[in-house]
């Protein structure tokens, strides 16, 4: 049975308590006072008096009672709806609060506040009478207005005040309304079940005699289906109304739910304010009403208002209420109780009568306000006193009720918990708005009903209705909480909708309702970056502590109009600006923002270059790792940008932009898909020279529509004679086979700055004898400085192309000058057709740029170049980073044995190309080797990582790494199945939303735990990619005022407040205002939160305790408690500064305890685990 609520209750003074002498009047005594929101069957309980009191109220006098206060025994919307009305009416108000609601909106609207409840849970804090009737007797109350749910919902105080559905059955009987087939009285058993079944056939529906809003209904459609469906609802019933007795009822498929609003008064006067069409309803419980009822044929509206009055009148009814019917002719449904009509016929059924405190539905017929006429009904006025006469109602427009909750319609309407951020409503002619707490920094709280307000649109029709109800939906911003809006806006823009011909199975039958947009919350996910960068410093791994610079560069001038297009010189340059000069002077932590700004000055100034080599290699995984941004739409975004100058990409054959051996499919994808965002040139290579790699990268490239580059990674001497492994026949023989293959260009990778001027011309030389007519390109690095006399002598022996970078991005383990090459060929043969003057100002931006990055600069380490990278033979890139992680490491003092050791660790490998990720294991095993004191001889034991790596090493080191591990013959991808595709964009879709794209595809293809940290990042920061770069790194000052761009037209204005104190939880509230309005984040103090969790640190002289070798991230723990472990035997591996290291055993024994978990950020000597002998 629905809750009998919004009653009003008269309190005589002296009433005893309930459970005292007493108690059982002080229930009769409200029984006695006019209801609110009274059901049928309250009503049957009385019905004898009722029927009585009806046939002689032309003669009965009553008194007139004026209330001076009342309490409202609930809280939430309701409580204040009656509040208002109250207020205006001039009566006093007395609100009640649980210990949770301290905060909550509702006291603050009354006149007098009182905590009740104190020490029970927040629902029995509604439930406790005593205290209630407490606050009421001590403070003067005339009346108590329960609300609906709470008391309403008691069993006892249910069954007192209302009888039950059977009664009411009966009293619609006698009325000569129709009623659905059912039971007479509650079944007693499963057998009486049965019978009725047998009777009527299926579908029939089990429905909870002493209680609603959907608890104890089942339907049944089988007998298969009975004996279960019966145990449920009886149970169900039990548990949320202390009575588990059912009733049968025949169920009706697909009815239309109708309300009719109905107002009695003492005197026998019964009125009809119209019906409302509640159909569209899940799981039993109403989401949108309208009124009036679209589509209904007039004549049955006057039969259901006829019968509704009528019903009314059988009862002496009293005050505001509902008569609920359901039929399939109106297309009715309602949670117990039915109106239907068969076929043809225009027949229904009248369900129940509800009262309800007025205004809580969309009722705009008549001026009335239902609250107001409830409360001058209670104190004995009549509805003519109140000039309400039936012939002066009449129905004007449409009105559509949409209640907005804290639910998730896409987890099953699951409710949803935490603090309002953000509330902003959506107002405007034609909207009401009913609210309770909500507004920003309210707790929504589990244990109350979900709903944060109701939204009322009138209009002229229900399409204006719903226009406006859709606009006003659109404004509101609720953040911190997940809301069912998306789903409102859904089915307001349904076409069956807004036709009017909606039913109780609305809901089910669109699925495409739960199609749900995704809100952005781009603006409040911002500011829960900004907090924690400000709280907790930069989310990317900083390697020295440095500060970006607070000086913004200066964008030099762009002219108007479209850049140029093509170019034509004698040398051509390939600017690495845009990636690798980054790559190897600032840890490839260049961020697109700052890409961009320089990107439209490029296009009009250096359409003269080949092209600029912006994308792939370490800046993939990178740029979602680290920078928090998608590569993809990194390429996007400078396509769009720089139309005019090619686009090129390093590929690493093979292993596309990855570490890893891929499925063959997944490497021709990729280049299929970057080719259509916009890459033209790929520069294929393959770290070891290995050919069916490089072939199969090159294949892929151009099946994908791109220009094919082969490179050659270079590496030893071939000017030196005495160094005969890679000599000039060598990488003659090598570009043989991949001038055979098909490649476009023919390029050399000098990654380390080998190429000394004689070798580049005797190399060359040689290439373009061979190759007269194919293209070459000559890429170096200028760790040595030699670097510009290296690419002139090469340009001299017949190369077409070579790569620079601009002079502020230049030299060191960068590229060579760009200006130094321009300047030098100018006026020759070799002239670029670059203005050197362009060349300044391009340099100029980059210059003041590279502060940002300062925290990343390899001059934080290193001064200058180094000669000796001719013995050493370290790539340009990896020398930087080497850099950084000796120092990382404690190992900052003892570089120069790093860089010996490299050279040892290299011979120990076979003499190895270096290249990624080749060049890497060279690193990471020479700083191993100086950490752990080791020479080239002591060291005889590692675990292998790359089979096609230790093909290329000797013996018997190569038996010894790999021992009995497989051997790998071939090319490894060659025997790895497809990788499907659909799969894992269904896998991705069912993770992350519709809104993966197939470059999303790609990146999880390429790096699948990258990309899924990605995700999450952007889910909880939002678009970090909008801030500038020092915002990203280091976060607002206080006082410091700055924009946000989160698209073109759509700006942010944003101003840091303050920072506040540390609370229980370890959390801090960061306070901004966001476009003149307040704002605040509360964002988790990570040290603070570890220091009030301390982790216990490896003590040095107790044997077994292992500690962190150095600070850095558990990326994985191999073993388990319990387990036993060898001496030298891997425990876990830590990662620190794209480097890991593997913790092994320093003895054997069992694992007693393990203090780490994967993704654990670890210091120095931090206790990984306890090993007890």
């Amino acid at each position: 049975m629905r809750r009998c609520s919004h009653s009003c209750l008269s309190l005589k003074p002296g009433a005893p308590l309930p459970g005292t002498e007493g108690a059982a009047d002080w229930r009769r005594t409200m029984l006695q006072v006019g209801m609110m929101r009274l059901s049928l069957g309250a009503l049957a309980v009385r019905r004898a008096h009722c029927l009585s009191r009806a046939a002689h109220t032309s003669t009965r006098k009553v008194e007139y009672k004026p209330i001076k206060k009342v309490m409202v025994a609930n809280r939430g919307e309701i409580a204040i709806r009656v509040f208002r009305a109250c207020t205006e009416l001039g009566i006093r108000t007395v609100a009640v609060y649980s210990e949770q609601d301290t905060g909550q909106m509702h006291r603050q609207k009354a006149d007098e506040a009182y905590l009740i409840g104190k020490g029970l849970p927040p629902v029995a804090a509604y439930l406790h009478i005593p205290d209630i009737i407490k606050v009421a007797k001590e403070n003067d109350v005339d009346a108590i207005h329960p609300g609906y749910g709470f008391l309403s919902e008691r069993s006892d105080f249910a069954q007192a005040c209302m009888g039950d559905k059977v009664e009411a059955r009966a009293i619609a009987i006698r009325a000569g309304v129709p009623v659905v087939p059912g039971t007479n009285a509650p079944i007693a058993c499963l057998s009486e079940a049965q019978e009725f079944s047998k009777t009527y056939g299926f579908p029939i529906i089990f429905k909870a005699a002493y209680g609603g809003g959907g608890r104890g209904m089942r339907v049944v459609r089988e007998y298969e289906e009975l004996e279960e469906n019966y145990q449920r609802a009886y149970s169900e019933a039990l548990a949320a109304f202390g009575n588990g007795s059912l009733f049968v009822e025949k169920f009706i498929e697909k009815p239309r739910h109708i309300e009719v609003q109905i107002l009695g008064d003492k005197y026998g006067n019964v009125i009809h304010l119209y019906e409302r069409d509640c159909s569209i309803q899940r799981r039993h419980q109403k989401v949108v009403e309208i009124a009036p009822a679209a589509h209904l044929d007039p004549h049955l509206r006057d039969r259901l208002t006829a019968d509704s009055v009528k019903l009314a009148r059988q009862v002496g009814y009293e005050n505001a209420g509902t008569v609920e019917k359901v039929g399939r002719a109106l297309l009715i449904w309602r949670s117990g109780w039915w109106l239907s009509a068969f076929r043809q016929c225009r027949d229904y059924f009248i369900t129940r009568i509800l009262m309800f405190a007025g205004g809580k539905r969309p009722i705009i017929f008549y001026r009335v306000d239902l609250v107001h006429a409830q409360l001058h009904v209670c104190e004995g006025r009549s509805l003519t006193e109140l000039g309400l006469r039936q012939d002066k109602i009449r129905i004007n427009g449409c009105a559509i009720q949409c209640r907005v909750t804290t639910e998730d319609p896409s987890r099953g309407f699951q409710p949803d918990t935490g603090r309002l951020e953000v509330f902003r409503s959506g107002e405007g002619m034609g909207i009401r708005l009913d609210s309770a707490s909500a507004f920003q920094g309210a707790i929504i709280s589990p244990h109350y009903d979900s709903l944060l307000v109701k939204v009322i649109a009138s209009g002229k029709d229900l399409p204006t209705a719903a226009a406006k109800m859709s606009r006003a939906l659109a404004e509101f911003r609720v953040r911190g909480v997940k809301t069912n809006i998306p789903f409102l806006q859904n089915v307001l823009s349904n076409d069956q909708f807004l036709y009017g011909t909606v039913d109780t199975q609305f809901i089910d039958e669109n699925q495409d309702l739960f199609n749900l947009k995704p809100v952005q919350n781009r603006a409040q996910k911002l500011l829960h970056y900004l907090g924690h960068v400000m709280v907790n410093g930069p989310t990317t791994p900083i390697p020295v502590k440095a500060k970006p610079s607070s000086i913004d560069p200066v964008i030099p001038p762009v002219p108007l109009g479209d850049p140029p297009i093509g170019f034509g010189a004698c040398l051509l340059l390939m600017d690495t600006t845009f990636r690798d000069a980054h790559q190897s002077l600032l840890a490839t932590r260049v961020r697109t923002h700052d890409l961009k700004n320089i990107a439209p000055y490029v296009a009009h100034n250096f359409s003269n270059l080949f092209s600029v080599e912006n994308w792939g290699g370490a800046t993939f995984d990178v740029a979602m790792r680290f920078l928090c941004e998608c590569p993809w739409r990194r390429l996007q975004e400078l396509r769009a940008l720089l139309p005019n100058v090619p686009f090129q990409m390093l590929l690493r054959g093979a292993n596309a932009v990855g570490y890893t051996n891929y499925p063959d499919n997944a490497v021709f994808k990729f280049c299929e898909v970057a080719q259509e965002n916009g890459m033209d040139i790929f520069r294929v290579f393959d770290s070891l020279n290995y050919l069916p790699n490089m072939i199969l990268g090159m294949e892929a490239a151009g099946a994908a529509g791109g220009v094919v580059e082969a490179a050659i990674s270079y590496t030893g001497d071939v000017s030196d004679p005495m160094r005969q492994k890679y000599s000039l026949q060598y990488y003659l023989d090598l570009a043989n086979e991949l001038v055979k293959a098909g490649t476009h260009i023919l390029a050399i990778k000098d990654m380390a700055g080998l190429l000394k001027p004689e070798a580049s011309r005797l190399l060359i030389g040689a290439l373009r004898d061979r190759f007269p007519d194919m293209p070459i390109h000559v890429h170096t690095h200028d760790t040595a400085g030699a670097g510009v006399a290296a690419m002139l002598a090469c340009a001299e022996a017949g190369a077409d192309i070579v790569d620079v970078a601009v002079d502020s991005m230049a030299g060191m383990t960068s590229q060579p000058s760009m200006g130094a090459i321009v300047a030098c060929t100018k006026g020759t043969k070799l002239n670029t057709g670059i203005s050197l003057e362009q060349v300044f100002d391009y340099s100029e931006y980059w210059e003041v740029t590279r502060g940002l990055y300062a925290p990343f600069d390899c001059t934080a380490t290193m001064k200058s170049g180094n000669a000796d990278v001719y013995q050493n033979e370290i790539p340009g890139g990896q020398y930087t980073n080497l850099h950084f992680q000796a120092h990382s490491m404690g190992l900052g003092h003892k570089f120069k044995e790093v860089k010996k050791a490299y050279t040892e660790a290299n011979k120990l490998l076979g003499d190895l190309i270096k290249v990624t990720p080749s060049s890497k294991i060279v690193g990471d095993l020479a700083q191993f080797m100086v950490q752990n004191s080791l020479t080239r001889a002591e060291w005889s034991s590692c675990k292998a990582t790359s089979a096609s790596l230790m093909a290329a090493s000797p013996e018997p080191f190569r038996s010894k790494v790999l021992k009995s591990l497989p051997r790998v013959e071939g090319r490894p991808g060659a025997s790895l199945p497809p990788m499907d595709f659909k799969a894992l964009e269904k896998q991705l879709r069912e993770t992350h939303g519709d809104d993966i794209t197939p470059e999303d595809v790609i990146s999880a293809a390429m790096y699948p735990k990258v990309f899924q940290e990605f995700k999450e990042f952007g889910t909880t920061f939002g678009p970090v990619d909008c801030l500038n770069t020092r915002l990203f790194l280091d976060g607002p000052k206080i006082a410091e005022e700055f924009e946000v761009e989160l698209e073109r037209g759509k700006i942010l204005h944003i101003k840091a407040l303050a920072l506040g104190d540390l609370n229980k939880a370890g959390q801090r509230e960061v306070f901004f205002e966001l476009n003149g309005q307040l704002r605040s984040v509360l964002v988790k103090d990570t040290v603070a939160m570890k220091e009030m969790h301390f982790h216990p640190k490896a003590l040095k002289d107790v044997r077994g305790q292992v500690g962190a070798p150095m600070p850095g991230k558990v990326v994985e723990v191999r073993v388990k408690e319990g387990q036993q472990v060898e001496k030298g035997q891997p425990l876990c591996v830590l990662s620190a500064m794209k480097m890991e290291t593997v913790v092994n055993s320093p003895l054997s024994g069992t694992i007693s305890k393990i203090y780490v978990t994967t993704d654990a950020s670890l210091e120095g000597d931090d206790l990984i685990l306890e090993i007890t002998e």
